[in-house]
């Protein structure tokens, strides 16, 4: 269906939207006066209303059994990871044994360079997307450093043409293609925090493993976002946080994937721990490591139940409204963001997001060309939540699990008032 410009257009969308009663199954802020516009789901996601009850009844075990909740929790604490395994699996199209619940992000991250980033004389360069976020940035110069190299000749960052923000798929081609035989690893951004760009992941493995590389991502904005096919696609490893658009809290226990090829690679270097042992032996207290075949044997220690908790309580419901539906879903609001944006274009602000929608997850980057920082706290103060990055950029997320068309239109009008912009 064409947009429409007009709010009965959005109130008609979100009347006809089968995803609609998601939205009643989550907390908003409560700021102001009217129902808040939450655009932040990019940053922090929303908190479910079964949260509580899934922490309840672990907080619950843990009061009425102590120890023997492990084994005599209503779910026990010893195999509690697992519960949430195959919809992992589910939500970045993996195989069971090729993802794990555990640590995260960064720690994550650094594991799985621990493992796969093996740098030589001939090979130590790692590729990334400049304007990644800095906590890959850091990682990724800490590793190098690590291994005896430096920033100034192991890193190649990706860089947008002249006058550009994203980068461009040949671009990115071109750099694989050209440093190819001197690149041990290329680790990129599913979608980049700043910008909102989806990379074409699968095309970026392939032409990494054409030349010998290692490929890894960093999901952090594409997992619960993008529709994923990791196995399929074939990086060797991908890592995420759970605190965006997966809903799991501040802080929550973050995700990794492992491809299946590695599985039972026992030759590959790893950070030990001890729930990454096999399970059959764990408890023999044995001297020597045995891991895990799969993602499992990169886990260190047992996990927080508390956290898996809260992430348990939104993966139930991305298990039930299904990513493919919720993609769809994605993709409409967000074009629709940007077709009323489109109508009120104005030097006062720019969008720096793809306009393809394979090319973007539901972000959009606004540039603001004046006093940002300021609008976009008079915002907050009407309960309209974006996300403010300097020095100029506005990233807006409306999240289809609880986002409406009519918050889209709420939050143009609003920007547009804020802006100065006459009705379009």
């Amino acid at each position: 269906m064409p947009f429409q410009p007009d709010e009965d257009f959005a109130a008609a969308m979100d009347a006809g939207d089968p995803l609609r009663g998601f939205r009643e199954r989550f907390f908003f802020p409560t700021p102001a006066e009217r129902p808040c516009v939450y655009f932040c789901g990019h940053s922090l996601g929303l908190q479910p209303k079964t949260t509580a009850d899934y922490l309840k009844q672990e907080l619950r075990d843990w009061a009425e059994l102590g120890v023997e909740g492990h084994f005599q929790a209503r779910h026990p604490w010893m195999p509690y990871h697992r519960l949430l395994t195959e919809q992992t699996a589910e939500l970045v199209g993996a195989m069971p044994i090729e993802v794990v619940v555990m640590n995260s992000l960064t720690v994550n991250l650094h594991l799985m360079m621990v493992s796969f980033y093996r740098p030589t004389r001939q090979r130590h360069k790692i590729i990334v997307e400049r304007g990644a976020f800095p906590s890959d940035q850091y990682a990724i110069k800490s590793q190098i450093l690590f291994h005896g190299f430096t920033p100034e000749t192991s890193l190649i960052e990706l860089t947008p043409r002249p006058g550009e923000y994203c980068l461009r798929d040949e671009d990115i081609d071109a750099v694989i293609e050209r440093e190819g035989d001197t690149v041990a690893l290329i680790l990129l951004g599913g979608v980049n925090y700043a910008t909102g760009q989806a990379f074409n992941m699968a095309r970026i493995t392939q032409a990494g493993h054409k030349q010998g590389c290692v490929v890894g991502f960093d999901l952090a904005h594409a997992a619960g976002n993008l529709q994923l096919h990791l196995h399929d696609w074939g990086p060797d490893f991908a890592v995420w946080c759970s605190y965006k658009y997966l809903n799991g809290g501040p802080g929550c226990i973050a995700g990794c994937f492992v491809h299946e090829r590695h599985a039972r690679n026992w030759e590959l270097p790893r950070f030990a721990g001890w729930w990454g042992h096999d399970e059959k032996s764990r408890f023999a207290m044995g001297p020597e490591f045995s891991p895990m075949p799969g993602a499992d044997g990169w886990q260190l220690s047992n996990p927080p139940i508390v956290s898996l908790a809260a992430l348990r309580a939104s993966m139930d419901i991305f298990h039930e409204a299904g990513i493919a539906r919720l993609r769809a879903k994605s993709e409409s609001l967000t074009g629709y963001l940007e077709y009323l944006l489109r109508r009120r274009e104005s030097p006062a602000f720019s969008i720096t997001t793809p306009p393809e929608k394979e090319r973007r997850g539901a972000q959009l980057s606004i540039r603001i060309a004046e006093n940002g920082r300021a609008l976009c706290g008079r915002l907050t103060q009407q309960g309209i939540f974006g996300d403010w990055r300097e020095p100029d950029t506005f990233r807006v997320a409306p999240v289809p699990l609880y986002n409406s068309y009519q918050d889209v239109f709420r939050f143009v009008e609003a920007l547009a008032a804020a802006l100065g912009l006459q009705p379009a």
